[in-house]
């Protein structure tokens, strides 16, 4: 089963739906439990912040995380002294800009002063990422509500 049906299957038992057929359950299944409905909701929120995870994780370039070598170190000074931006060596390195950024300060050849990323995550994407929908945001928020009950 992929994750992508398991919360198909947990969105239609949440909404009293029977996820085989299509019909609204009995009133009276376990489903109408609260504790049920919040260990539902629950399962959900899991395999969508998983999801989510795996979205974010795909559109990170190759070498996220990765020890830099030596060699790898010497091309991206090599590549700064010869005027690259940063930007695309970290293309060229399959790095985020703000990864680049951080060695070039580690290394001495530039200052805190000097980087354009600071505090957060910064990305090397083609595009910028797509805003998130206003119903997601509403359905977000109740469940959240739903679950702290």
């Amino acid at each position: 089963m992929t994750q992508a049906r398991a919360r198909q299957i947990l969105q239609s038992l949440i909404q009293g739906i029977d996820p085989a057929t299509g019909e609204e359950l009995p009133h009276e299944t376990v489903l109408q439990h609260a504790e049920v409905l919040r260990a539902l909701l629950a399962g959900l929120t899991a395999l969508e912040q998983t999801a989510a995870r795996a979205q974010r994780r795909s559109q990170l370039p190759g070498n996220v995380g990765q020890a830099w070598t030596t060699e790898e170190e010497s091309r991206l000074v090599a590549a700064f002294k010869s005027g690259d931006s940063a930007l695309a060596i970290a293309r060229q390195h399959g790095r985020t800009l703000r990864a680049i950024e951080a060695r070039l300060e580690k290394l001495g050849l530039i200052t805190a002063a000097q980087r354009t990323t600071r505090g957060g995550f910064t990305g090397v994407a083609d595009a910028p990422p797509r805003p998130r929908s206003a119903r997601g945001a509403i359905l977000r928020r109740k469940r959240a509500r739903r679950l702290s009950r």
